[in-house]
């Protein structure tokens, strides 16, 4: 749970904002109360998406679905303002961790807590598609560990079980190692995917490790359609549970009502002596609004699970399809996520001699592929990244003149990334970040770079943050040279993200931009 930003309302309807929950899916989803004192989860879509129809659907669809079941293991709808901006929900507020930071901090379940796990969550899904809807989205950090028993949450792409499983613009939802194959194959969407999420949940708690491996999106999802999922070292007893939730063949597959009777539990998964110190580990609720007089510049534009909205007008269409730009000279949010299989290209491999790491690199080196431009006019870079980001990589840039704290000096920028959820146990993933002034835009010489940074070291949910010039260089021939301020080149800088395996093998897989005003320090 965050403080408040400068930018967060201090209430949404009756009810009083408190701290941010999170930020995800259309919107941000924040802590607030009522009049009566209750607490609430109050989910509010973004501004700058209200004007798409398709995403407005999807919104109501949620509250829709929310408010039609009624379950002990969901959040019930409390209330909701969809006649007007700003569009929102309130449902009740669950306290407790999600499964996938209780794994993540305290390590894998016991096999008799996974066997509890399974049968409170098939029951769960029981209760869910009695209402006719599949979750399409269960995933370990869409499970809720509450005082009364595991929580499914976030409904956004919910349907019933006879609609179609893709999106308008052709992206099958769900979360890659998590996506049943008849999704990902034949776009067939039903109860038994949801069974088949369950079991990857499941793996994912008594292993510790991402069900079917790391790695791109594509890579994940070809392994959940033709591999097996990772059980090693799980009690043979569990793994045979968990595989036969994930069968490559739906009809295969239990029911959560057979699930539950092969569990045959005898206690309460709220009764477990493992279970009950990991609802302790809910965020502490604040007695009032927590907004720090320094609130954090970057405004951060989250992208649905099942793609991203069309782009508005006016700006037109953008050679790189699945980047979603929030202005021009303005502060810069952009989040990407990566559902699809993108086919066989070379993306992801890290570029020449694969994607195994070769060491920690310093600094990326000019090999001759800096052909990055950015155009603030149309918002958009000449080239697409080389290859897919990372599953959920998120990116922003804030200028001094755009900041509205003012923490950043007039003349220089910060530029930060990250991941938006955690995805644990995967291998280093080498990220360095190279400007390039005005000047060289038409040109293709390299610009100036900074330190390559793990993107999976540490938190990787937090922001990793880079102020240029201070943190930029250029390194040519042995010789280092500081980067100079944006005063000197005012107009559009480019902003390139590379994964780098080594100093001279790099890919770029992000391109953006910033404007620089003429303005000295």
């Amino acid at each position: 749970m965050d403080a408040l930003r400068a930018q967060d309302p201090p209430r949404i309807g009756d009810y009083v904002l408190l701290a941010r929950i999170g930020a995800g899916g259309m919107g941000v989803v924040y802590l607030g109360r009522s009049p009566g004192g209750r607490l609430v989860a109050v989910k509010v879509v973004r501004e700058e998406i209200t004007g798409h129809p398709e995403a407005l659907a999807r919104f109501r669809r949620e509250a829709a679905t929310v408010r039609a079941v009624r379950s002990a293991y969901t959040a019930n709808l409390i209330d909701a303002g969809l006649d007007a901006a700003p569009y929102w929900i309130a449902t009740e507020y669950v306290a407790g961790p999600t499964l996938a930071r209780a794994v993540r901090e305290r390590g894998p379940f016991p096999v008799v807590t996974c066997r509890r796990l399974i049968a409170a969550m098939a029951e769960g899904l029981a209760s869910v598609h009695a209402y006719g809807v599949t979750h399409r989205d269960l995933k370990p950090q869409n499970v809720l560990l509450g005082s009364q028993g595991p929580q499914l949450i976030d409904f956004g792409i919910a349907r019933g079980v006879e609609q179609t499983a893709l999106t308008q613009d052709g992206q099958a939802p769900g979360t890659p190692g998590f996506t049943a194959p008849e999704v990902l194959t034949r776009n067939e969407v039903g109860a038994a995917a949801d069974v088949f999420a369950l079991g990857a949940t499941v793996a994912y708690a008594a292993t510790g490790r991402a069900p079917f491996g790391g790695g791109d999106a594509a890579a994940v999802s070809y392994r959940a359609v033709h591999e097996e999922i990772d059980t090693d070292g799980v009690e043979p007893g569990l793994a045979a549970l968990i595989r036969a939730c994930v069968e490559k063949d739906p009809a295969r597959r239990p029911g959560p009502a057979e699930l539950i009777r092969w569990c045959a539990v005898d206690t309460a998964l709220v009764d477990d002596p493992a279970y009950q110190p990991l609802v302790a580990m809910a965020d502490v609720v604040p007695d009032t609004p927590q907004r720090p007089p320094n609130a954090p510049v970057l405004a951060i534009h989250d992208l649905p699970t099942q793609g991203p909205p069309p782009s508005p007008p006016p700006p037109p269409s953008r050679p790189n399809p699945w980047l979603v730009a929030a202005g021009v000279g303005a502060v810069l949010g952009i989040a990407v996520a990566v559902w699809l299989l993108p086919g066989s290209g070379d993306g992801g491999n890290g570029g020449e001699g694969g994607g195994k790491s070769e060491g920690p690199p310093e600094y990326i080196q000019d090999i001759g592929t800096s052909r990055h431009a950015w155009n603030g006019l149309r918002e958009s870079c000449n080239l697409p990244g080389e290859e897919q980001p990372p599953l959920q990589f998120q990116y922003a840039v804030t200028t001094g003149e755009n900041d509205p704290s003012g923490e950043i000096p007039l003349g220089k920028a910060e530029i930060g990334y990250r991941l938006k959820n955690e995805e644990p146990n995967l291998p280093p993933y080498y990220v360095s970040v190279e400007v390039k002034p005005p000047h060289l835009l038409d040109t293709d010489d390299f610009g100036y770079v900074s330190k390559a940074a793990d993107l999976y070291e540490g938190d990787e949910t937090r922001w990793k943050n880079l102020v240029y010039p201070d943190d930029f260089s250029d390194r040519v021939g042995g010789k280092v040279r500081p980067a100079p301020p944006l005063a000197d080149d005012p107009g559009e800088w480019t902003v390139v993200y590379h994964h780098a395996t080594s100093d001279k093998n790099h890919r770029s897989v992000v391109c953006h931009g910033f404007m620089a005003d003429d303005v000295s320090e």
